[in-house]
């Protein structure tokens, strides 16, 4: 049904492919619109945004290392390490 397709990033000016997988990841999600930006360059935009975040150090409540998170921590709530939060999410799941 979907092939694949090579195209033009808009950014770098290199050819990318949006393979038949991702085509028909797009097409269940509803996207019309294809790829405009390679992995490199989406990532790298993405990122962009998160260089100016303010980050703050807080000790991890389930196993006491340091944690960097991206929102003040408050004294009545636990903060997780990103490890300690997926452990805890994937065994709620």
């Amino acid at each position: 049904m979907y092939e694949d397709k090579t195209l033009v990033c808009k950014d770098c000016g290199n050819e990318f492919v949006f393979t038949a997988g991702e085509q028909e990841f797009y097409a269940e999600k509803g996207f019309v619109n294809e790829p405009q930006r390679c992995k490199a360059c989406r990532d790298a935009r993405k990122n962009a945004s998160k260089e100016g975040r303010q980050m703050y150090e807080a000790v991890c409540a389930n196993c006491g290392n340091v944690a960097k998170i991206p929102f003040k921590p408050r004294e009545d709530r636990p903060v997780y390490c990103s490890e300690c939060f997926a452990q805890m999410k994937q065994d709620q799941a």
